[in-house]
Parts: C-alpha cells; sequence; structure tokens
C-alpha cells in the first residue's frame, strides 16, 4: 500500500493505492475529511482497430449507504445514474479525454464512487483528481496530472472546494480543471461577474490545482506502472503524399468558398470520391496494400488537409469558412410568441442554427425533488434541450436524453438562473423546454438566447435580458485567431471552444474546453473581451424583439392567489387522509397548496375556479353562525321529518319538514332531491351542537297563504300518521 497527502486549504487531502480494487490498471481512495471516492482505470488488453475514436468510457456514481441513506424508489437500490451524477461523469472526462493519444484504441473505462459523503466536501473535484492519479499509476498512456478545484465567493473572498452550504451563500460558483502548464476546463456560473474577476478566478484556481498536482506526483514517485507500448497507426508516406498533392487544389478551392453547412458536405462528399477513385487506381494492386483500408485512410488524409487548409485561412487571411471576419456574428432573428397555447415561446436563429423553445408556468406540486447524497430538496426551475436527429440532416433513433443534451441544457440552466425573480414574489414552478431545429455551432447558446425571450413572452418578470456567444480559438505557435459565434466545423478542426453567457453587466456561465496547452492569461483576456462584444450585439437584436417582459400572463397560464388561514384551522382543511382538500381540488378544479405557517396558495387557470377555491376553504374553517344564510347540499332525505343539508364542509343540519315551504309538505322527496343545491338559513344552534336550518324564511310567501298558515306548526298527515294518511294505526296526539 501507498499514500501520500498534503495539507490543503485546511484539510487533508490524501491518495491511496494498492489496498482497494488491486485488480484494475489503476486504483485510488481520495479523501478529504470524511469524504471518501474510490476511482479505478481499466484498459482492455486488445486494441480495437476498427475504431477511428479514442474508446473512453467515464463513469460517476454515489452510494446512498454514503451519507447514511436508503435509494429512493420501490426497489431500494441504486440504478441508472442521475443527471447530478452525469454532470459530474463529464467534468471528468473532459479534462481527461484531450491528455490520452488520440490514437489509442485500447476501449478504457473509468468508473469513480463515492463511498463515503461529508457533509462539509463535496465529492465532485475529488473523483476527478482521482481519474487522474489513477491513470498517472497505471500503464495506460496519459499526459496529466491534472485536477479539479471549485473556487466559490463568499463576502468578496475566494472559497476553495466550498461546502453545499457555503454555495448557497455565494455568488461564484465555478469549476476548474488544469495541468501544471495551462487551463483545460472551465465551468460554472456567476452573478454577473466582469471579465476580470473572471480572470482573477482562473488565475487563483490554476494555483491551487498546482498544489494537488503536486499530490499526485509525491504518490507517482513512490508507486507506477511503466506505461504500455503501443503501436501508433500511420498511413504509408507515399500514400499521404500522393492524396495531399491530388486533393490539394480541390480542398483550398473548397475551404475558399462561402458555402453553407449542406453545400459543405456535398463537396466534401465530391472531394473524396474523386480522390479514392484516383488512389484505388494507384495503388490497388501494390502487393504491400493488400487488405488495406482505402476508404477509411482516404477520409483521415482528407480530414487533416482539410484541417489545415482551414486554419491557414484564418490565420493569414483573416476570413472563415462563411466569408466571415474574425469577431463576426452571423445573421440574427428573433421571434417571439408563435405558439399559441404556449405560455411563452420564442424562436431564435443564428445563422444556420436555430432554437424553437417554450416555458412552461406550473404550481408547487410540479417542483422537482431532488434525492441523492445531501438532503432532498426542490427545484423550482428547469431547463431541457432537445437535440433531435434532423437538427443535422440526419437519421437517428429517438432513444432516452444523452449526456451530451443533459450537459447543454445545465449550461443553458445556470445561464438563465441567476436573473429569475424571487420565487416569494413569483411562486411559479418554471420548466423552460429548447428544442434545436437546426444546429450548425453552438446550439446550447441559441437555447440561452431563446430561453430568455420565451420567459420574456410568458411574462416571467426576470431582472435582465441573457444571451450566448461561443468563442474559438485558432492557434499555431506565435499566430493567433480568437473566432466568435464559432460554426460546427470550426469547433470540431479548432483549438477551444469557449462559452459565455450574461447580461449587459456582467457573466452568469460559462463552459469552456481546451485541446491544446499554453493557453496564456492575454489569450483569455482577449477572448473575454471579444465575447462581451459579440454578446451586447446579440442583447441589442434580442431587445429590439422584446426587452421586458409580457404585461399579462398567458390566459392558459395558472393564477395564483394567496390567503391565510390559522394554523390550527390546518388540518381541517386537509381533511382525514387528505380528503377535505381532495375534494376542494376537485370541485375548484384549482391546485391547492397548504404551508405550515397556514399560507394557502391556489392556482387556477380562471378567475372562477380560483374563487371557488377560496370560497371552499373560508367555508371549511368557518364557524357556524344563527341567522346567516349558507348554499347547502341535500346529503339524506327523510320522509316525515325533513332533509339532512350540508351547509358547511362537514358541517349538516337538519331541514324540518315544516321549513321546507309555506304550504304543507305532503312528500319531502316531491320537493327536495338528493345532491340538489339550495340556499338555507341557519335559525338554531342547539344546546347539544346540532342545527336547525330553514328553507322557508328565504322564499316569498305564496299569494293567500296567511302568515299565521305559514308559521304553523301544523304537519301534513304523513307527518302525524308516519307513512301516509291511510296508515292503519295513526298515533295519538297528545
Amino acid at each position: 500500500m501507498h499514500k501520500a497527502s498534503i495539507d490543503f486549504e485546511g484539510r487533508e487531502y490524501s491518495i491511496e493505492t494498492g489496498r482497494f480494487a488491486k485488480f484494475a490498471n489503476g486504483s485510488v481512495m481520495v479523501r478529504a475529511g470524511d469524504t471518501m471516492v474510490l476511482v479505478t482505470t481499466v484498459a482492455s488488453n486488445k486494441a480495437n482497430d476498427e475504431l477511428d475514436y479514442l474508446p473512453l468510457q467515464v463513469e460517476y456514481r454515489e452510494k446512498s449507504a454514503a451519507a447514511g441513506k436508503f435509494p429512493g424508489g420501490f426497489l431500494k437500490r441504486e440504478g441508472r445514474p442521475s443527471e447530478h451524477e452525469i454532470l459530474n461523469a463529464r467534468l471528468i472526462d473532459r479534462p481527461i479525454r484531450p491528455l490520452i493519444p488520440s490514437s489509442w484504441r485500447f476501449e478504457t473505462q473509468i468508473i469513480a464512487t463515492v463511498f463515503s459523503a461529508d457533509p462539509e466536501v463535496e465529492p465532485d473535484t475529488l473523483a476527478a483528481l482521482g481519474a487522474s492519479a489513477a491513470l498517472m499509476l497505471s500503464d495506460i498512456p496519459f499526459n496529466g496530472p491534472i485536477s479539479e478545484v471549485k473556487i466559490a465567493r463568499i463576502d468578496g473572498e475566494f472559497v476553495v472546494n466550498p461546502s453545499f452550504e457555503q454555495l448557497k451563500i455565494s455568488d461564484v460558483d465555478i469549476t476548474v480543471a488544469g495541468t501544471d502548464s495551462s487551463i483545460v476546463m472551465v465551468e460554472g456560473e456567476c452573478k454577473e461577474i466582469s471579465e476580470e474577476t473572471f480572470v482573477e478566478i482562473l488565475l487563483f484556481a490554476h494555483s491551487k490545482i498546482k498544489e494537488l498536482n503536486a499530490l499526485q506526483m509525491k504518490l507517482y514517485e513512490q508507486y507506477h506502472l511503466e506505461k504500455r507500448e503501443f503501436e501508433e497507426y500511420a498511413p504509408p508516406e507515399d500514400f499521404c503524399n500522393f492524396i495531399k498533392e491530388i486533393a490539394y487544389d480541390d480542398m483550398k478551392s473548397y475551404v475558399h468558398t462561402v458555402t453553407t453547412k449542406e453545400e459543405r458536405g456535398q463537396s466534401r462528399t465530391e472531394i473524396y470520391e474523386k480522390t479514392l477513385e484516383k488512389v484505388i487506381e494507384k495503388f490497388e494492386e501494390k502487393e504491400e496494400y493488400i487488405d488495406f483500408d482505402f476508404e477509411k485512410n482516404t477520409e483521415n488524409i482528407l480530414q487533416e488537409l482539410e484541417k489545415e487548409q482551414m486554419r491557414n485561412m484564418i490565420l493569414d487571411e483573416k476570413r472563415r469558412l462563411d466569408g466571415r471576419g474574425l469577431e463576426d456574428i452571423r445573421k440574427i432573428t428573433c421571434d417571439a410568441g408563435v405558439l399559441p397555447r404556449a405560455h411563452g415561446s420564442a424562436l431564435f436563429t443564428r445563422g444556420e442554427t436555430q432554437s424553437l423553445t417554450t416555458t412552461t408556468l406550473g404550481t408547487k406540486h410540479d417542483e422537482q425533488m431532488i434525492d441523492g447524497l445531501k438532503p432532498v430538496y426542490t427545484n423550482k426551475f428547469l431547463l431541457h434541450y432537445n437535440f433531435p436527429p434532423f437538427s443535422t440532416g440526419e437519421v437517428g433513433r429517438l432513444t432516452g436524453v444523452g449526456r451530451r443534451e443533459i450537459g447543454h441544457g445545465n449550461l443553458a440552466e445556470r445561464a438563465l438562473k441567476s436573473v429569475l425573480p424571487d420565487p416569494n414574489e413569483f411562486p411559479y414552478t418554471i420548466r423552460v423546454v429548447s428544442d434545436i431545429l437546426e444546429s450548425n455551432g453552438s446550439s446550447s447558446m441559441a437555447t440561452v438566447c431563446a430561453g430568455c425571450l420565451s420567459l420574456l413572452d410568458a411574462g416571467v418578470p426576470i431582472e435582465k435580458s441573457v444571451a450566448g456567444i461561443a468563442m474559438g480559438l485558432i492557434k499555431e505557435e506565435d499566430r493567433v485567431a480568437v473566432l466568435s459565434d464559432i460554426l460546427g466545423d470550426e469547433d470540431h478542426l479548432g483549438d477551444m471552444d469557449f462559452k459565455v453567457t450574461g447580461t449587459s453587466d456582467g457573466i452568469t456561465a460559462c463552459q469552456m474546453d481546451i485541446k491544446i496547452e499554453g493557453l496564456s492569461v492575454e489569450i483569455m483576456q482577449r477572448a473575454l473581451e471579444q465575447a462581451k462584444a459579440g454578446r451586447m450585439h446579440i442583447l441589442s437584436i434580442m431587445n429590439e424583439t422584446l426587452h421586458a417582459p409580457r404585461e399579462e400572463l398567458s390566459k392558459y397560464a395558472p393564477r395564483f392567489t394567496i390567503i391565510t388561514i390559522p394554523q390550527d384551522q390546518i388540518g381541517a382543511v386537509i381533511g382525514t387522509g387528505g380528503e377535505t382538500i381532495r375534494s376542494i381540488v376537485k370541485e375548484s378544479g384549482a391546485d391547492v397548496d397548504i404551508s405550515e405557517d397556514g399560507t394557502v396558495t391556489i392556482a387556477a387557470t380562471s378567475q372562477d375556479s380560483s374563487d371557488e377555491a377560496v370560497r371552499l376553504i373560508e367555508n371549511t374553517i368557518r364557524k357556524p353562525e344563527e341567522g346567516v344564510i349558507y348554499p347547502g347540499t341535500v346529503k339524506e332525505i327523510k320522509e316525515g321529518i325533513g332533509a339532512i343539508v350540508e351547509f358547511l364542509p362537514k358541517k349538516q343540519g337538519l331541514l324540518h319538514i315544516s321549513q321546507i315551504a309555506h304550504t304543507r309538505t305532503e312528500n319531502v322527496s316531491d320537493e327536495l332531491s338528493v345532491g340538489e343545491k339550495i340556499e338555507v338559513k341557519l335559525i338554531e344552534i342547539t344546546r347539544d351542537g346540532k342545527f336547525r336550518l330553514s328553507r322557508k324564511a328565504l322564499i316569498p310567501r305564496p299569494d293567500g297563504v296567511s302568515e299565521e298558515e305559514s308559521d304553523s306548526r301544523r304537519r301534513s298527515p304523513s307527518a302525524r300518521y308516519g307513512k301516509g294518511s291511510d296508515s292503519k294505526y295513526p298515533r295519538q296526539r297528545k
């Protein structure tokens, strides 16, 4: 067993190997406080040469037992990963993947498992630290180490790896990963911080990252495996040179021609087919090329040639694939209120990227319950991102939501979250759904813009508008080009994908992935300033469409009415087993929620529904008073006696036969029926708490009926003799 530890921010951080999971290629237990995360990495023994990508899989799992909890649900065991676990897996994958050789074809899996959870120490950054350490100690090639830290800012002071409670009072929540020489990933949210503050956070985080990298090196010096030797495949040199020679002019012409995404795809296909035909003609008969994959190798070399041509054009000519300059933003169009039945909707189009986004307003019952290692809590703002295959002109299966969709949706959600109104002032649960209809670069940033417009269209009183932009980078030694509003091809062939969202006053969220080392602070500041200029341009166009929330909510959105009842009456409104409140909801058509302090929130899509719920609740807690008129419901007919009428919820009284009408009532069922709605007057509360009601007191006396006759206590023959006037055994009067 080998172990290394350091004092990090007043807490011992340790990495241990050789004790747990010894069959893995690399295995470490990372500990800080009482939080312990086991991270393993395993690579298959045989390369899969049929693959043309790095086969890396990263999983992050939290065991409920780590926090002394049972898993929720019927099965009471952990199942598919939650969104929280998927997002944490992405935070490990994104900085790790670029540091494993791209030609590595051995299927590799990293699994991080939280086995002990200290409420004061979040496990996410420990998992990334462990992933790097496990790779460093294993025989898997890895250009590390990397470490990850989370930065908060409380009362103007930066805090490293804050607790869950500290994050609640922080205006910054940014995760940064890096090597000793550069930052490779950034992800987080903030409350309108300046670009200068953002750079300060990165520099501060990098200084702490170096300390954790040093911890890994302490363990590496004690123990590590020799790195596995593997053959990095490269096609024959004469084959490469031939393709570059015959395709050079066609590729240069293609790169320098302003085209759409679809046209570029067609041009690539034409160049590929033309080149492949010549390649096969020249090399097919040669003995050394028997069983050679001409299609795959030709395609790979053409991609390298395209990458080289595109990067040179941008660096030398300051010109991009679609003809724009480095700082130019694609044409933007915005429309709000495009869907008549949605509570809010917007269509945002930027170049060949388009998002149709809806906003739905719900009640407390629509909140999302989050159950994990932390205490159960609810989320009142949800943003979901969908990326159907037709958005890229492709055919694909519609299966479950992918990790990319979850990650993009989370970024957009964090971008908009900081400008939402106080839930106490706007008590709606809000769901924003972005459906990407076209995609050619930065659909997550289109989601932010469309999401903001749909919130405004729904009448949500957000503080300020938010826009997002994706920045790119092309760097060859001293030649540098920072690109605003990158295309999909520029993302794929470039060195950086840096997404920045914010208002006119500051940054609200960010996500950065860098494929190269040595990104200077000067380049970062340049990218941030260029992103700010682009963001302001986009905001100006959005404001022309909708610059403030609609004054009225959609007529299809629920309206809230808030009343207060005495705390000792909460039980009466809820009823046994919730019977009363369910009855109120069913009868009124409104949603009703009661807080412990007696605050009752009523959500309804019409004023009548809301008023009915208020009336039913007030009647439930209302105390009966003599002389007051009540709406009642006939619950039971008692021939010869009268009717039982419910005049307040759970309160019933007798409507005596003599109080039904001014004239003599022969049969009660001739005047009333069960379920009939009538008005009654409470004429007496007896000593034993019973209620005497009158209907007669509320209806005009018929012509020809004297007051004496109306007030007479004489009963009908049926009342005197029980079942009818021809009763065989008449009762004797006293």
